[in-house]
């Protein structure tokens, strides 16, 4: 091939990758049997997860709700299932719990994209690990209400916790013992992390028990 061929080549438009809407990927959504995320007009397909993974998102989710069933405000907790809109930035994520404050506002009108979450709960794995701590904290941040942020790993006994003190400031609090108890300043609760990881091995090789 010349160098004349090559340059024509390099000279036609590349096919563009189709970019999508968001009725698009709620409509793609809805027929799927897989989970998706909605971002920078692309549908991306979420990694499945393992049995600790889903174990420590079930343990959240049952001690949230029983621990903030006992305050006087009222507060809704929300599995993974539940889509999670950014406005700001015309993305949709899911998240592995989450906690609303008051009342449950959404986007649309058939209830299905959450936009006013105080706390997101992630549990990381290898391939999310890195956006969930970065990218997704960043997404997450421009919603006004969200107010706290815990990533917990799966493999190791360690709960990072980012509690918004005010507009830009946020505070960075970790835990790495099974005999600490997770305070949520948000909501004013505590958690033991026995119960968080209650049924999972962590990397000492121990395994939690129910205590209650």
């Amino acid at each position: 091939m010349t160098s004349q061929s090559i340059s024509k080549l390099s000279s036609l438009p590349t096919k563009q990758q189709k970019r999508f809407t968001l009725e698009d990927y709620l409509r793609k959504e809805a027929k799927s049997e897989e989970k998706h995320e909605f971002i920078n007009g692309n549908i991306i397909k979420m990694p499945y997860a393992k049995g600790p993974h889903n174990i420590i998102s079930a343990n959240m989710l049952a001690e949230m709700k029983m621990a903030l069933r006992k305050l006087e405000d009222k507060y809704f907790i929300f599995s993974s299932d539940q889509k999670i809109y950014l406005p700001s930035l015309d993305e949709g994520v899911y998240a592995d719990a989450l906690a609303v404050s008051d009342k449950p506002i959404y986007w649309d009108n058939q209830t299905l994209l959450l936009i006013n979450p105080i706390i997101v709960v992630e549990v990381l794995s290898k391939s999310t690990q890195k956006y969930d701590r970065t990218g997704k904290f960043d997404k997450y941040r421009t919603l006004e209400s969200f107010k706290e942020y815990l990533l917990i790993r799966q493999d190791v006994c360690f709960v990072e916790v980012w509690y918004r003190e005010k507009p830009g400031l946020w505070h960075e609090t970790t835990y790495q013992n099974l005999n600490d108890t997770l305070h949520l300043q948000s909501v004013n609760i505590n958690i033991p992390l026995q119960l968080i990881y209650e049924n999972v091995e962590v990397d000492d090789g121990r395994r939690t028990t129910d205590n209650r």
